[in-house]
């Protein structure tokens, strides 16, 4: 079981992108991609038979894991995420800062 999985809120702790907020795309060994955050410009062919114009697109890229926190929306912060057994034996992840458990 990962700490960050596809469709968690995360906010940015370093990087460029600092203090950011956006949804996970993409987890990837250890690279996450994360939409509309460290944007890059793609500068792109036109292709008739795709139907695709050419010029200057932004494509959002992946950046490492450790650059990231799960958000907790209890303290409207980025938390550190655990991992404990329930009574009916399911691992779920909590936050580090008052136990609250992230996925039911």
């Amino acid at each position: 079981m990962k700490r960050i999985k596809k469709g968690d809120q995360v906010i940015v702790i370093a990087g460029k992108d600092k203090g950011r907020q956006g949804t996970v795309l993409n987890v990837a060994d250890d690279r996450v991609l994360v939409e509309a955050v460290n944007m890059a410009k793609k500068h792109t062919k036109a292709n008739p038979m795709a139907g695709s114009e050419g010029g200057i697109v932004d494509i959002a890229m992946p950046f490492d894991i450790s650059n990231v926190m799960l958000f907790n929306p209890m303290t409207n912060k980025g938390d550190r995420v655990g991992f404990k057994f329930l009574e009916d034996g399911r691992k779920v992840r909590y936050f580090k800062s008052n136990g609250e458990v992230v996925d039911v």
